[in-house]
C-alpha cells in the first residue's frame, strides 16, 4: 500500500529566521506568508520554505563528505543572477564541482544551494 502524502514547505534550520527568509525572498521573490520569532514562512504556492529558529545553528561546512540536503535554482541569466546574489550576501565557495554546469552558493548562514540556466 503507498501512502500519499502532499508536500507543502521545505523547512531550513537558521539562527536568524527573519534574515534567512529575507535573502529567500530576494532569490524567489516569493512574499513573507506568516512569521513570527522563531518561524517564517516564504510563498503561496503548493510548496512554501519556512525557516526555524534552532539555538546555537552553524551551517554546514563546503566540501564535506556528510550529506546535506541543498535547493537548486534555475535562472534565465545565471551569470547576473549570481552577481546579485553574491550583493545579497552569498558567498560563493572556491570548490566548484560543476564544470561550469552549475554554480554552488552558500547564504548568508552556510546553507548551500546551486543556480543554474531555465
Amino acid at each position: 500500500m503507498a501512502v500519499h502524502a502532499e508536500l507543502t514547505a521545505i523547512t531550513i534550520d537558521s539562527a536568524d529566521p527573519r534574515a534567512l527568509a529575507e535573502f529567500y525572498r530576494k532569490v524567489t521573490g516569493w512574499d513573507v506568508a506568516q512569521a513570527d520569532d522563531d518561524f517564517v514562512y516564504l510563498g503561496q504556492g503548493p510548496i512554501r520554505l519556512a525557516f526555524q529558529r534552532v539555538a546555537g545553528y552553524r551551517g554546514p561546512g563546503w566540501p564535506d563528505s556528510a550529506k546535506h540536503a541543498h535547493l537548486d535554482f534555475k535562472a534565465s541569466d545565471p551569470e547576473a543572477t549570481v552577481k546579485e546574489l553574491l550583493s545579497a550576501g552569498a558567498t560563493k565557495p572556491e570548490f566548484q564541482p560543476g564544470e561550469d554546469q552549475w554554480t554552488v552558493l552558500a547564504d548568508p548562514e552556510g546553507h548551500l544551494f546551486c543556480l543554474t540556466s531555465a
